[in-house]
């Protein structure tokens, strides 16, 4: 099909990009997949919006580099892993509309929420820092994703297992896109080296939190529907070891575990960037264009 101008593309009534008010059906939505037998649907949801959550709100920090990037390639790059976790965001959010039985939509669990209603772990929605921090924690969270992703791909939940299936493709391609960058950081200048080292100092403290499981998901990892995180912690720390000897950067000290967004524990950060990412929605509840 083709239009006359930009402004009758983006309005056509069979667009199909998800955002507030297009309106159009979810992506699970039509899918039979019934909760596996002896499964508690409320679990089910609440892991799918943990594992939305953690999506959601990364992709809502790096679409921030949208224009601040080094070039604009990366910020395209940047922005297609964004607009990849949104995506994840959005079949997970499906599927807890379906699990809990109440029929919610994405655009309710993204924008008709509070703060204390989201479970995301808190290294997603640490503020913006420098190129070095988006790296350090853009890698992190890949390997930890992926990892967590290769496992659920068996998931009883034939859903959880397709998204993850797919996932994994997007994933991979994320942590090593963030590997690369840490390597030409850490052994590129003493600069580029020193803002590569900064980064990794600011998350590390938020990482113990990854691989401490949250009451349901250890209900669900022994019904073989989640994945147990303490199980990924081996292959975690071996990727990021192969990833720092080529950086020249040494290993952080493991840090003691901090209070867990995952039990609704969040930074200062979380507030202002819901706020952000919401007030359209809530400006204008209901509106469709």
């Amino acid at each position: 099909m083709s239009y006359q101008d930009a402004y009758s593309a983006i309005n056509d009534e069979n667009d199909s990009r998800w955002a507030f008010g297009t309106g159009f059906e979810q992506p699970v939505s039509t899918v039979d997949a019934p909760i596996p037998s002896g499964v508690d649907g409320a679990d089910l949801a609440a892991y799918c919006l943990m594992l939305g959550e953690d999506a959601l709100i990364l992709s809502h920090r790096l679409q921030e580099w949208c224009t601040n990037g080094p070039e604009l390639e990366d910020e395209v790059a940047i922005a297609n892993i964004g607009l990849d976790l949104l995506g994840q965001a959005r079949l997970l959010f499906g599927r807890a509309g379906q699990a809990d039985g109440s029929g919610r939509d994405e655009d309710f669990y993204a924008f008709f929420r509070g703060p204390d209603e989201f479970r995301n772990v808190a290294l997603v929605e640490l503020p913006r820092g420098d190129f070095g921090e988006l790296i350090a924690r853009l890698l992190v969270f890949a390997t930890w994703r992926l990892a967590l992703f290769s496992r659920l791909t068996d998931s009883a939940d034939p859903v959880l297992a397709a998204v993850a299936a797919k996932g994994v493709k997007e994933v991979a391609y994320h942590r090593d896109y963030a590997a690369g960058w840490a390597i030409r950081l850490g052994d590129g200048t003493d600069y580029s080296h020193e803002r590569m080292r900064a980064g990794l100092d600011s998350i590390w403290p938020y990482i113990p939190e990854l691989f401490v499981p949250h009451e349901i998901e250890a209900r669900l990892a022994t019904a073989d529907v989640a994945v147990n995180p303490e199980t990924v912690r081996a292959e975690f720390d071996d990727v990021l070891a192969q990833v720092f000897g080529a950086a020249t950067l040494a290993l952080p000290v493991r840090a003691a575990a901090q209070e867990s967004g995952r039990v609704g524990r969040h930074t200062a950060a979380l507030p202002p960037l819901l706020a952000e990412m919401q007030s359209v929605a809530r400006e204008h509840e209901g509106a469709q264009w």
